[in-house]
């Protein structure tokens, strides 16, 4: 059986007690992970305070080639950190074997070559001074990763915290925590000097508070969910820590008359039912111009019914399991209270039948689309996180762009035109950190990334995340003649 170990100083020891490992496909036990008290924490921290000085005066360069290094490493075992993430989340093998993993590479290699291209800034005052700023690593980064997409938002966090000089302990999901031990695996292997990267496992309750509330511990990142990103703020505030927030959304896909329907039907579906709908950026309220509504929704539900449910690990599989039994019955939950209100399931809206053997017991929910339902009903106002998209017909561009921002959400859109002059309108309009223009989730690492309102705050990707995780310190050097 799986034994999933903290990685602490650069060696693999157990937490305080330990927790079961589920299967989402299955349902069932298949192995075990530490569940790391405060002490345990504590250790972490202790061993990154103890890596920082040397690691934060490492040459750019040196930094640079062991996060290539590492790149190198997860790309070489890219199947065994794909089976891994598949057996974790109950995502398709595909999926993770073709974005998730090779994400996480990229973004190693990123921020393992951006750290080599810096610029500061100089400013002359007038003839009495220069002034040039610094920027500096701010000490141990914690690093708080969610379930949906483990290894690729994990190394979202743990390559700018290293490439900038930080040494970091971080905290994965303890529902998916498998590919962080094969990470700290590689770590061992290519040399990263120990305690620059440290991972304990267990409860956010437990472990995650605890790292929180390290006042050793000046920067936090967090992804996941609203409630936990707002207790987090109440607990670092005091501590003025740095603080990078990515939180919920309730996305809208946006489709005007004039748009590329066939594009846009395709990418409507990807955006609605992309792992299983338990992305942050899905598309989970679908807005189409009321001309084209009858004859696009038809071909969306038709698109829909087509997707293959089953065992993640079966190459034809494009939706797998639900990450809990307790998150699938949260969809089943939401459902219901669509028909309650009133509103029409047009497909799925229940567990699927005829799964094979090995999978029956698995957290399955078909993809469910749902309509007749207003902007302001709770499934259209908050987040679901899973495989349930509600659609709607829209007058015109001022009545959409209302309906888009009536939410607490506002972390990305997408909206499909070939009106260039309407698409700039819209996407200034819109209230959220990302607009996707006759796209989703086209992603470029060196932009800013985050959301607005109850989607977070602070900015990651990119000069911005390196930047996160430093100090700024200006210097004035007088210039006057004694």
């Amino acid at each position: 059986m799986l034994q999933v170990r903290n990685f602490i100083e650069g060696r693999f020891v157990d937490g305080a007690e330990r927790l079961p490992l589920i299967s989402p496909a299955t349902g069932a036990s298949y192995g075990e992970l530490a569940d790391s008290s405060k002490a345990d924490v504590e250790a972490a921290v202790s061993a990154a305070e103890r890596a920082f000085a040397a690691w934060s005066q490492t040459a750019a360069e040196q930094r640079s080639r062991v996060l290539l290094a590492i790149a190198d490493g997860i790309e070489s075992e890219l199947e065994r950190f794909a089976e891994a993430e598949a057996i974790d989340t109950g995502k398709p093998l595909n999926l993770a074997r073709t974005v998730d993993i090779p994400r996480a590479v990229k973004n190693f290699r990123f921020f393992a070559t951006a750290i080599l291209h810096q610029q500061g800034e100089a400013h002359f005052t007038d003839r009495a001074a220069l002034n040039y700023t610094l920027r500096q690593p701010l000490g141990v980064a914690g690093l708080i990763s969610p379930w949906n997409l483990p290894l690729y938002l994990l190394s979202w966090k743990v390559a700018p915290a290293l490439a900038a000089g930080c040494t970091a302990v971080a905290k994965p999901s303890e529902l998916t925590p498998v590919t962080a031990q094969l990470l700290g695996e590689v770590c061992q292997r290519v040399g990263l000097p120990d305690g620059v990267l440290n991972i304990v496992h267990g409860r956010g309750a437990l472990a995650g508070a605890a790292l929180v509330a390290d006042p050793r511990v000046p920067a936090l990142s967090f992804t996941g969910g609203t409630q936990t990103g707002r207790e987090i703020a109440e607990v670092a505030a005091p501590m003025f820590k740095h603080l990078a927030l990515e939180l919920g959304g309730k996305n809208p896909t946006i489709i005007f008359a004039d748009a590329d329907l066939d594009q846009a039907l395709e990418t409507a579906v990807r955006a609605s039912f992309a792992n299983q709908g338990q992305i942050c950026l899905c598309g989970s309220r679908l807005f189409v111009e009321r001309p084209i509504y009858d004859r696009f929704v038809a071909r969306f539900v038709e698109r829909t019914r087509e997707l293959v449910v089953g065992d993640p690990l079966d190459s034809a599989t494009e939706v797998g399991a639900l990450i809990s039994a307790a998150h699938r019955d949260k969809v089943q939950r939401y459902v219901m209270l669509a028909k309650d209100s009133g509103g029409r399931v047009l497909c799925g809206g229940m567990t699927p039948r005829g799964l094979s053997e090995r999978v029956k017991n698995g957290f399955y929910f078909l993809p469910t689309v749902v309509a007749d339902l207003d902007e302001f009903s709770p499934v259209n106002q908050e987040e679901v996180f899973g495989p349930l998209v509600s659609v709607m017909p829209f007058a015109d561009e001022e009545q959409v762009v209302a309906a888009a921002n009536c939410t607490p959400y506002g972390l990305s859109a997408s909206v499909w035109t070939q009106n260039l002059a309407r698409a700039h309108r819209v996407a200034g309009a819109l209230a959220c950190g990302t607009v996707w223009i006759n796209c989703w989730l086209l992603r470029d690492l060196r932009v800013p990334f985050g959301g607005t309102k109850q989607s977070g705050v602070g900015r990651e990707g990119g000069l911005e995340a390196l930047r996160f995780f430093c100090e700024t310190k200006n210097v004035c050097l007088s210039t006057e003649q004694a």
